[in-house]
Formats: structure tokens, C-alpha cells, sequence
């Protein structure tokens, strides 16, 4: 189908847009029936009053309306008929006009059988040939303006169904990823000192997760792509199974603190995970990046939680979905200061005054404040005097393998 056929254009234009062939051996109907259709605004008219030439044009033309008369010389209109539908595809709507004085029923059924639309009766009148040409003309453009319709809501469709069958195999592909992790031993931890930065004492260690396989990238693309596919309450309680198996190795007086999401500590899972375990020496940290839905719930499982003895850190403060508000519904035990205010806090008073107010915030809650990410020793210094107790970072100590080793550097 031409891209400038009919159903291409706006309905007015169904006219002026058509391609018409007339098929007759008297020369007289075709010049009458050219000037008609002309004089109504169909430019593109084509005729012939050989029936031997129809075949050829209809293929050189894909006319949207044949005008055929019945009776002719070497090949009658119902054989050109039979031979026309026969070329017309299936789901293609191609208006065929006999223009005939036979008015017999016999002819008119024979006709109809053959694949006529309708009939023009010789001698025929202008009006009759405007109105049954603009009739099957419009019919004939509403059809192909569906049948385009058509194609393209299939060719969406098969996108859908193509996009859809992608992801689905990535979601097999993710699966079986976090599986092999789940069984294998591509899941490792690290350890990383939090020092108190008075004493220089360490005074626990953060846990942190690292990935020994393909494809390498961040853990917590890890942990994200594992919760995209059901899987992330998983990988996080064998992260945090990982971690509670070397709590022996660390000293006696440091606690272990692992994240935790929301929804993992919600689930009773992590309170049978905690059974058994020294849980006064463990403490979860549980990030602001995560949206938590419902307060109610995660404060009850908080709770039950803390009857087991383990403590609760608010990972990234100052930098998540409900800041102050969050801290006030959860009461953590210790409140970490996110990287974003750490870093340059010795040169942005902005920063020193956000960090000075979450630890005054902090001794109102009887909270400690922990500073992640701690680099330079003009922050190590700036974030002492604004009174934060507790710190880790690179400055410290880079996360490492248990045992511990001394702290690197600054205190």
C-alpha cells in the first residue's frame, strides 16, 4: 500500500487523494465518466477501454476504485471481476463498480458473486456517479485508515511482547545471578574500624559486603538488582549471616554493626537469623535511602528487635527521604553522619552547621553520633570540636579483612 494513498490523508481529502481506474470499450462512458469524476476534485483518474490492459494496471496503480463495465469484447467484466478479487489480499477492501445496462437480477447476482460492490445503470446520471463513487471511496478510505490502525497497534504490540520477553529473560538471568551468590562463595565481607575519636579506641566495625564475581560493580547495584527480582531480603540475611559468623574474631568490647533495609528488618527472619548471637554486641544500620512504607510496622519490628539486645544505627542521616522526622519515629541508638556532610566539613560552614545541629540532636535522643567517611585530618578535627563521637573513614581506616589491623593514621 502507497504511503499516499487515501487513508494517508484527512477524511475531506478522500477525493482528491483516489486513484481511480475506468474499464470500458465504449470511449464515450470513459471521456463522460473522466470529466464527471474530475469535475469532483478526483485528479488521479486512469481508463482504458481495453479489458486485456485491467490486470496490468491494477497491479502498476493499486487503484482505489475500479469502474467496470460487464460486457466487452475479448474479456467480460465478470471474468475481470473473478480475476481482480482474486488479487485484492485478503484484508484489503478494494471497491469494484460495474458499470452496467444489464439490469437484470441474473446479471446483478452474477456480478455481486464475482466481488461487485455495486452497480452504475447505463445511461447513468452525474448524481448516481458522484454519490456511489464518493460512497465506496469514503468506505475505501475508513478501511485503510483502520487497517493502518491496525498495524500499527500489532507492531506495538509486538514490541510490548518483545520487550516483555527481554525482560523476563534479564529477570531469569538476575535470578540465577543472586542464586549462585546465595550458594556459592562469591559473597565476602570487610570489615571497617569505627574509631572513637577522643580516645582513638575502635569501638565496633561496619560490615560491607563485596561481590567476588561477574559482572563486578558496586554492592549495592548488588543489593538493588536483588530486590528487583524478590530476592533482596535474601542477600541481605546471608550478608548479614556472612558477617555475624567472624563477630568472634573481633575484640571483645566492639560491637558489629550490619545494614539492614527496611523491609528486611521487618521480616521475622532477621530476629531467627539474630537467635543465638550475642546480640548486644550487634547493631543495625539502617539507611535513610530507602523509603520506609509503613512507620507502624518497622517500629514494632524495631522493637522486637531491641528486646534481643541489638541496637539501631540511622545510616546516612542528612541525607535521605524523611531526615529529622524519620530519626524521631525510629529513637536510634547511634546516628551516622552521611558522607555528604562529612566531606569538606572543615571548609563549609554550611556543612559545620548541619553536622553541629544533628549532634546536638543526637545528645537529645541520648544517641552517639558517628561521622562516615572521614578523609582529611582538618575534618577528623573540625568534627571533633563540633563535638561528633564517633568516626570512620578512610582517614582511619580503609575496610579490611578481620583481624583488625591498627588504626592508619590520626589518632
Amino acid at each position: 500500500m502507497k504511503p499516499d494513498t487515501l487513508a494517508a490523508r484527512s477524511p475531506e481529502d478522500f477525493m482528491s487523494n483516489a486513484v481511480v481506474v475506468i474499464v470500458d470499450d465504449n470511449e464515450a462512458n470513459v471521456t463522460l465518466l473522466e470529466h464527471i469524476l474530475r469535475r469532483e476534485g478526483v485528479s488521479r483518474v486512469h481508463s482504458t477501454t481495453d479489458p486485456r490492459e485491467v490486470l496490468a494496471l491494477y497491479r502498476d496503480l493499486d487503484p482505489d476504485l475500479v469502474v467496470l463495465d460487464l460486457h466487452m469484447p475479448h474479456i467480460d467484466g465478470f471474468s475481470l471481476l473473478t480475476e481482480l478479487t482474486k488479487m485484492v489480499p485478503a484484508d484489503t477492501y478494494l471497491p469494484l463498480l460495474v458499470l452496467t445496462a444489464d439490469v437484470t437480477s441474473e446479471a446483478k447476482e452474477r456480478a455481486l458473486a464475482a466481488g461487485a460492490r455495486d452497480f452504475l445503470t447505463k445511461p447513468f446520471e452525474r448524481t448516481e456517479v458522484v454519490l456511489r463513487t464518493r460512497n465506496l471511496l469514503e468506505t475505501r478510505a475508513l478501511h485503510l485508515r483502520l487497517q493502518r490502525h491496525n498495524a500499527a497497534l500489532e507492531a506495538q504490540l509486538r514490541v510490548q511482547a518483545e520487550q516483555e520477553a527481554q525482560r523476563a529473560a534479564e529477570r531469569r538471568d538476575t535470578e540465577t545471578r543472586i542464586a549462585q551468590v546465595l550458594s556459592g562463595g562469591a559473597l565476602t565481607m570487610l570489615f571497617q574500624p569505627i574509631a572513637d575519636l577522643t580516645t582513638g579506641e575502635v569501638v565496633g566495625v561496619e560490615a560491607l559486603a563485596r561481590f567476588n564475581c561477574e559482572p563486578r560493580r558496586a554492592p549495592d547495584q548488588w543489593f538493588a538488582e536483588a530486590a528487583q527480582v524478590g530476592l533482596g531480603i535474601e542477600l541481605e540475611l546471608a550478608a548479614i549471616d556472612s558477617a555475624l559468623g567472624r563477630l568472634p574474631e573481633l575484640p571483645a568490647d566492639a560491637f558489629l554493626s550490619v545494614n539492614v533495609s527496611p523491609q528486611t528488618a521487618e521480616t521475622p527472619d532477621l530476629g531467627e537469623l539474630l537467635q543465638g548471637a550475642p546480640c548486644q554486641r550487634v547493631v543495625l544500620e539502617l539507611t535513610e535511602h530507602v523509603k520506609v512504607e509503613n512507620y507502624d510496622t518497622l517500629v514494632t519490628a524495631i522493637e522486637r528487635l531491641r528486646e534481643q539486645g541489638v541496637r539501631l544505627a540511622i545510616d546516612d542521616a542528612g541525607a535521605g527521604f524523611a531526615g529529622l522526622a524519620h530519626i524521631l519515629r525510629l529513637r536510634p541508638d547511634i546516628i551516622k553522619l552521611d558522607i555528604t556532610l562529612t566531606r569538606g566539613v572543615d571548609r563549609d560552614p554550611i556543612r559545620r552547621a548541619l553536622a553541629l545541629s544533628l549532634a546536638s540532636f543526637a545528645r537529645e535522643l541520648n544517641a552517639t553520633i558517628t561521622a562516615e567517611g572521614i578523609e582529611s585530618p582538618a575534618e577528623l578535627d573540625t568534627l571533633t570540636a563540633l563535638g561528633v563521637g564517633w568516626g570512620q573513614g578512610y582517614y582511619l581506616a580503609r575496610p579490611g579483612d578481620l583481624p583488625l589491623p591498627p588504626l592508619s593514621r590520626g589518632l
